[in-house]
């Protein structure tokens, strides 16, 4: 599994569990998925509620969450216009500090492809977005931006490509008592 991490923050973003596709070369679509999960601990006494009891049980205690939002614990901020465009900025600039480490890198071709895509997905649609830190609620690192598809209902979160790297975690598995 790959993790990627911001590179200013170091927090966790997201992983390639998730459906993700590339825009424009500079940023990462997510879909995402609103989830039903259960607030505390389930604890099984092993009494049989009756039908009503239990319709009951299922909706006491639970919310609903994005799911990538959920599982990286990401926190939600908030930006105006202005207060968005000065982030921006500041936030730019760190991506160039870190690309300029790669001599290989077009910086002039990614500079104009980042502004057209600023400007065309994320500038005129700015009502749209809600804002999300990482767990360390950094407001100099990496802020995702969760909007809904053209059907209004589907969550997708928008992430800068060159402003994350890649952890390859390998997952061990025990099965009974043995590793797999």
């Amino acid at each position: 599994m790959i993790i990627y991490r911001d590179i200013v923050s170091d927090d966790e973003f997201v992983s390639d569990a998730y459906p993700m596709r590339e825009v424009g070369d500079v940023a990462y679509e997510i879909d995402c998925q609103t989830i039903t999960i259960k607030e505390g601990a389930d604890v099984d006494i092993g009494a049989n509620p009756s039908a009503e009891e239990a319709q009951e049980s299922l909706e006491e205690g639970t919310i609903q969450v994005n799911n990538v939002i959920h599982a990286f614990r990401l926190q939600e901020t908030t930006f105006d216009k202005k207060s968005y465009m000065t982030y921006l900025k500041g936030y730019m600039k760190k991506l160039e500090a870190h690309l300029e480490k790669n001599p290989d890198f077009n910086m002039t071709e990614w500079k104009e492809k980042i502004k057209n895509f600023t400007k065309e997905k994320i500038v005129t649609k700015i009502d749209d977005y809600q804002f999300y830190t990482g767990e360390s609620f950094n407001q100099d690192g990496m802020i995702a931006l969760l909007n809904y598809r053209e059907d209004g209902v589907t969550p997708y979160i928008t992430l800068f490509k060159h402003g994350l790297r890649e952890e390859k975690v390998v997952v061990t598995i025990l099965v009974s008592g043995e590793l797999q």
